[in-house]
């Protein structure tokens, strides 16, 4: 192969410019799953109920079992800190599941879910270091999923938790000097998978086989009311989502929120929105960060992925996940989150053509450009002469690569330090002539979920993307996504949009809708909202390659409004006119 180096590439080498973009899922070194029998079908990594809170103006990242957490000044580049929470004596896999993360008095507090009394209660002043130390020996909850909301003003400490498919979301005040509950257990909110379509069992909310489960307890307090978050119906599925319910006290008199589910993202790359935390960034605004479904080695294999958030002029709580799996706008003064993060960087390779190396049996090439997480192709090898090549179609601007690394054949349980990814990625106009894009062969940091903000825009057709080294097993890729934005029309406006929606006045499931438009001939795929006003169209679907959408999670008694617009690697369409379904 011919390399061809241009001053303009040599430069773009040495150095790489302060991202202003990220992209989910996030780009941390996910730990492996450790549990044995949740590897039977392959090692892989795995974590999920991530929490983030703004301590002293830095961002601290805990989720399940990962033997340590992270920090990080901008949301951007995460530091782990390795750290193991439970006792000595604890013979369970589950280190600091599903973790509740609370900040008091100038000091961190964090525990890990427990059925029992006998788990500790740590806290930390300067946790950017391992400096915990025992804030209570035993807490005698026994709190599973818990969640803990000091609250400032009232100077009281209030503990919400469960995770149950019988059982509410129970909810205790904590005194703040004996970090115990003085016995007033009280139960606080349950699903209603009648009423609410949302909350149904099942990877499209139509399994009625099991009842859902409530779980992943989260608690916000904006202008003096009380946003008790849940998730549901389970956190195998992409339709995984987060409610709320709003109370003017933190445990008493408890509504379900108009507009729910309030984090939602059941399509595009990143699927899954559910069991997360709401928190602050540098600039007052609000994030929500949860858990992203995978789900292909074992039901419990997840990411994080951070989502903007906030509270509208009505004080409604959203979450803005449009878009949510392309480049997005790291923090930043004066942002609208309503008006959403996107950068505007378009997926400029969905199923376009690839060529590969190798093929490993039935991980074809072609699913690393389908859009869907739970796919991969894999080379035969891990070894540093397999490589993946993508074809734009045309010479096109490109801005930012994401590299999603898929498990296969890995080695690894549980935390793993050490590892590393190295590779180069190449470009060229012609298929012939190659100039080195990106060179990460001297990387020594585990990026499973690697992104690439070039400082410089570039102009290419053909990207190849050499291995140099993995981790473990063979050289495989979820995703190969290149964004930027190609020299072609936008689609039009979708044309003939209709949900339909059984009549309130006759027999039919009123928690589900039937949306069907014309199918748009420049379009990659669609982005639907919807709401119960037209004014908070808060709720989005990403819908690729078809002109119908099965949409399932309409809560029975209420009117909705639908929108639409059409996407492609050249931009976004106007939307649609605001369709209304009683």
């Amino acid at each position: 192969m011919k390399y061809v180096f241009s001053l303009f590439f040599f430069l773009g080498l040495q150095t790489y410019a302060q991202p202003k973009t990220y992209c989910n899922p996030i780009n941390i070194d996910y730990g492996y799953c450790p549990i044995p029998n949740f590897v039977t079908q392959g090692k892989h990594r795995a974590t999920a109920d991530p929490v983030i809170v703004n301590f002293k103006g830095k961002y601290f990242l805990f989720s399940t079992n990962q033997w340590g957490y992270w920090w990080s000044d901008d949301m951007n580049n995460w530091n782990f800190v390795s750290r193991k929470f439970l006792k000595p004596d604890a013979q369970v896999y589950d280190e600091l599941c599903a973790p509740a993360v609370f900040v008091m008095k100038n000091e961190m507090y964090v525990i890990g879910s427990t059925h029992g009394p006998n788990f500790a209660i740590w806290k930390n002043k300067n946790p950017i270091k391992d400096e915990w130390e025992i804030a209570v020996d035993n807490f005698k909850v026994g709190a599973w999923d818990p969640g803990f909301l000091y609250d400032e003003e009232k100077d009281k400490l209030f503990l919400y938790w469960g995770s149950s498919n019988e059982f509410p979301i129970m909810g205790t005040e904590i005194n703040t000097k004996t970090l115990q509950s003085d016995g007033d257990v009280r139960p606080l909110i349950s699903l209603h998978p009648e009423d609410h379509g949302w909350e149904r069992f099942g990877e499209y909310n139509d399994n009625t086989f099991l009842q859902p489960f409530m779980e992943g307890a989260w608690m916000t307090k904006h202008n003096g009311k009380y946003y008790l978050q849940y998730g549901a119906p389970a956190t195998e599925f992409s339709g995984y989502a987060d409610g709320v319910f709003v109370s003017n006290e933190p445990l008493d008199g408890f509504g379900y929120q108009k507009h729910n589910p309030f984090s939602y993202k059941p399509g595009g790359f990143a699927r899954g929105a559910g069991h997360g935390a709401t928190f602050t960034d540098n600039f007052n605004t609000y994030w929500h960060v949860s858990t992203i479904a995978i789900g292909v080695k074992n039901n419990f294999e997840r990411r994080i992925g951070i989502w903007p958030a906030g509270f509208d002029k009505d004080d409604v709580l959203y979450c803005n996940t449009a878009y949510g799996d392309y480049p997005t706008l790291l923090p930043q003064k004066d942002a609208n989150h309503l008006e959403s993060l996107f950068s505007g960087w378009m997926l400029l390779n969905y199923n376009k053509p690839v060529q590969v190396s190798s093929t490993l049996g039935g991980y074809q090439p072609n699913l690393a450009v389908d859009e869907d997480i739970k796919t991969y192709w894999s080379a035969k090898t891990g070894n540093a002469n397999e490589w993946f090549q993508t074809d734009l179609g045309e010479v096109a601007t490109i801005n930012a690569i994401q590299i999603n690394y898929a498990d296969q054949d890995a080695e690894f349980m549980g935390k793993t330090s050490g590892t590393y990814h190295q590779y180069k990625i190449l470009a060229s106009n012609d298929g012939k002539k190659w100039t080195v894009l990106v060179d990460k062969s001297q990387n020594q940091k585990d990026v499973p979920h690697d992104y690439i903000q070039l400082e410089n825009p570039a102009r290419a057709r053909f990207l190849k993307m050499e291995n140099l080294h993995i981790p473990s097993g063979k050289f495989a890729l979820s995703g190969f996504r290149v964004f930027g934005t190609g020299t072609g029309a936008k689609p039009k406006a979708v044309e003939n949009f209709i949900p339909l929606r059984a009549d309130p006045a006759k027999f039919g499931e009123r928690r589900s809708s039937w949306i069907k438009w014309s199918q748009n001939e420049n379009a990659d795929g669609y982005m639907i909202y919807f709401g119960k006003t037209p004014d908070k169209l808060y709720g989005s679907i990403m819908v690729y390659g078809k002109n119908e959408y099965f949409f399932t999670g309409m809560d029975r008694t209420d009117a909705y409004y639908f929108q639409i617009e059409a996407f492609n690697s050249n931009g976004i369409s106007p939307r649609s006119e605001i369709k209304k379904v009683d």
